[in-house]
């Protein structure tokens, strides 16, 4: 295999981190669609391409290293990244689910907790949650991940070109397996909603309480490590 074919599936495996699916899930938790987890995914892989792209090139132009305390910090943006993506789908879940509503009996204004259940099929365009949102989160992932990628790059690559290459391949790799996750993760989620709406919100808690729980164990590893030290 080609070092350039590797590079390819090296993205298309760096894709299937945990920390990739579980914060691209929380997105595609909202957005039960087959043309949004293209999208979404898509949007992910050009973001995390784009970041590593542009470390890549300061790194191997200027032959500069990555501070370690920058690569755990940036794991850390991550981790906790991820408990906040987890907590907005819950909020946004309870929002749904119960609200204050106000309205008028009898000439007076009344106001009580109602139950609001948005029907699966009202959908707009969420260019935002499909795009936008993805785009920043696949962008802190590649900030994180760029350091373990650049020490493969710098010992394979023997010219500037050659290791630029690579990063693309690679992050073409990543945009075509984060792609693939978001078409597979959209499985369950269409899936769920046929089986009515409670079904459907305990999947999206399931993807809540995943983002939540992977993100406090990603700030906790780190902590751990650097009280080891």
């Amino acid at each position: 295999m080609t070092t350039l074919a590797l590079g390819f599936v090296l993205g298309i495996r760096h894709a299937l981190d945990s920390d990739h699916i579980a914060a691209v899930s929380t997105i595609l938790a909202q957005r039960p669609s087959w043309r949004a987890s293209g999208l979404i995914g898509f949007s992910w892989g050009i973001g995390h391409t784009l970041v590593l792209l542009l470390v890549g090139s300061v790194v191997l132009l200027f032959r500069v290293t990555i501070p370690e305390a920058f690569a755990v910090g940036a794991e850390f943006v991550v981790g906790a990244m991820l408990v906040a993506l987890g907590c907005l789908l819950g909020f946004r879940l309870l929002r749904e689910r119960w609200h204050v509503h106000a309205h008028e009996h009898g000439g007076e204004q009344h106001v009580h907790l109602h139950s609001h259940r948005v029907e699966a099929h009202h959908e707009h365009t969420h260019w935002w949650s499909d795009s936008i949102r993805p785009l920043c989160i696949g962008m802190a992932h590649g900030l994180a991940g760029s350091a373990a990628l650049l020490l493969i790059v710098l010992a394979s690559a023997h010219t500037t070109l050659e290791g630029i290459v690579y990063i693309v391949v690679f992050g073409i790799g990543s945009i075509a397996g984060m792609m693939l996750i978001g078409y597979a993760l959209s499985i369950p989620v269409t899936w769920s909603m046929t089986f009515g709406r409670s079904v459907f919100q305990t999947v999206q808690g399931i993807a809540s309480l995943g983002s939540i729980g992977l993100g406090f164990w990603i700030i906790a590893e780190i902590i751990k490590g650097a009280m080891e030290q």
